[in-house]
């Protein structure tokens, strides 16, 4: 009972190093790779060429039924994929595509998978607004995470409460910073006091404001009241535009045109 345990010699390991920790990354061939959607290839493209890497090779396509068939032809093992794809109009197809395009890289044993989405579709039904009605954003944020999402970058959500829909982590970006850059470069600026940045509703009102902030303008606001969904609101405006430069800040449009 009161015999010693028998000692046995210790040996340290000394902790890794940052070169050990970046040959040990090289080693396991970390790469980032981009997959695109057909929801906007040439962004897809843009975004690659930006950071110096190829486009992965994928075959994203629709069968005559409808039905999404997508196929990496590249060896995404134990990579970082970024999946770019805007669940824009039509939504029902983009939303599915990017569904397919995260549980093929799956499959693919893929290391990470981040989608980044420009737009998120159905974010605007992020609550109850009436009874019997569906919180269709949580939805989409439960199909994204059940396909096989790692992390999510979105941009411009609608309610910043959407990031609290998944149960992975979500960067939220915003475009007020690339704006700001672009109207310091024009003449806009030079007599701030002629500008004026209007927020088209109450949900817009604390975006509006930030952005007038940046670039020492007055705010404005319009008092918006419709009477159905897609239908002309009533409106008055809250504020002084009179001979004023205005700009609109609008995070969504539904029935607005592109004109390139």
């Amino acid at each position: 009972m009161g015999s010693k345990l028998p000692e046995y010699p210790v040996r340290m390991t000394p902790a890794a190093s940052f070169d050990d920790l970046d040959a040990m990354d090289k080693a396991l061939h970390y790469e980032i790779k981009v997959v695109s959607g057909n929801a906007n290839l040439p962004l897809g493209r843009r975004i690659a060429q930006e950071l110096d890497v190829k486009l992965t090779d994928a075959d994203v396509k629709t069968f005559s039924d409808g039905e999404v068939f997508v196929s990496i032809k590249e060896n995404i093992r134990g990579r970082d994929v970024f999946v770019i794809q805007s669940t824009c109009p039509p939504v029902n197809d983009n939303l599915m595509e990017l569904l397919v395009i995260i549980d093929a890289l799956k499959r693919s044993s893929a290391r990470r998978i981040t989608a980044v989405m420009p737009y998120y579709g159905y974010a605007r039904q992020d609550r109850k607004a009436a009874p019997r009605v569906p919180i269709t954003a949580r939805l989409v944020a439960d199909l994204i995470v059940a396909a096989g999402a790692h992390r999510v970058l979105a941009f411009e959500l609608h309610a910043g409460q959407i990031q609290g829909f998944f149960n992975i982590p979500v960067d939220h970006m915003f475009a007020i910073p690339a704006f700001i850059e672009h109207l310091k470069g024009s003449k806009l600026l030079d007599n701030p006091d002629s500008l004026v940045i209007v927020s088209p509703d109450a949900g817009g009102m604390e975006r509006a404001r930030a952005f007038a902030k940046k670039l020492n303008a007055s705010l404005a606001i319009i008092d918006k009241r419709r009477p159905a969904p897609n239908h002309p609101p009533v409106m008055n405006l809250i504020g002084d535009v009179v001979d004023k430069h205005v700009r609109l800040h609008r995070l969504l449009y539904s029935r607005a045109s592109c004109h390139r």
